[in-house]
């Protein structure tokens, strides 16, 4: 009775949205996590892990760290190009790009180039340049990092931002009451839905994303506007990562791989 009352209001919260059958998984392995945080994988077979402010890249016969204590703790990690990888740390205002072997390739601190530029979202874009959301201007902003060069694009966003993410031709980000919204490298600006309230979510483009809520996971398609529940057999989990029609399922003691594909 409380599930069914729960999806009532769930649903009434987000009217524009209608709710499809349960989607159903296939699992595929468990891994041990072994007390670290798991942020994803790439489609090369590597996955990506925290522990003690300390990255580290796996496969099945290697692993590869990066570490760098005088910078303080890593902020986020953006994989979209598993081949140039970003490491962001906000305090030191610092952007780090690492090679698939997790060697330092360079070092930028934002400060030292441009000191009205206070970063607070950093993400890979297209064309050697970097998504780069400014605190201080409340502008998102595309630097470019062989020039050393930056430009602002769009207007400044008035709403707070609570959640952000990028691929390299869009910077997408939902405000305080879940307006999602998309902007290209040219500075065009989208709103893509308003979404019901979550908990945890990956934007998976501009028509999917995921996003849980009280330990159930939702699959939502802005095109036919439905929100599926997805069957996972956690009861209670961390986080997740979608990738390629595997759903990595992550609590604190494991990781568990289901196939699924997204209508």
């Amino acid at each position: 009775m409380k599930n069914t009352i729960y999806l009532f209001l769930f649903f009434c919260c987000s009217i524009s949205f209608c709710q499809g059958q349960k989607l159903k998984t296939t699992v595929l392995d468990t891994k041990e996590l072994e007390n670290k945080t798991y942020i994803g994988f790439d489609g090369l077979g590597n996955n990506y892990y925290i522990k003690d402010n300390v990255f580290s890249k796996q496969n099945e016969s290697q692993t590869w760290e990066y570490k760098n204590v005088a910078l303080g703790k890593i902020t986020s990690v953006d994989y979209v190009n598993p081949l140039k990888i970003v490491i962001f740390y906000e305090d030191f205002n610092t952007i780090i790009t690492l090679d698939n072997q997790l060697n330092e390739i360079q070092k930028l601190n934002l400060f030292d180039i441009d000191n009205t530029i206070f970063a607070s979202k950093i993400g890979m874009a297209s064309q050697n340049q970097f998504w780069i959301y400014n605190a201080l201007t409340q502008q998102i902003m595309l630097f470019d990092y062989l020039k050393n060069t930056s430009k602002a694009i769009g207007n400044p966003i008035q709403e707070n931002i609570k959640y952000t993410q990028s691929d390299f031709n869009n910077f997408y980000w939902i405000d305080d009451i879940n307006n999602w919204y998309a902007i290209d490298i040219f500075g065009k600006v989208t709103l893509l839905a308003n979404i019901p309230p979550f908990e945890k979510i990956q934007i998976i483009d501009n028509e999917k994303l995921l996003f849980s809520r009280d330990n159930i996971l939702y699959s939502l398609n802005n095109q036919t506007k439905v929100v599926h529940e997805i069957e996972i057999v956690e009861k209670s989990f961390q986080n997740y990562y979608y990738k390629d029609q595997i759903l990595a399922i992550f609590t604190n003691q494991q990781i568990k791989n289901y196939k699924i594909k997204l209508p």
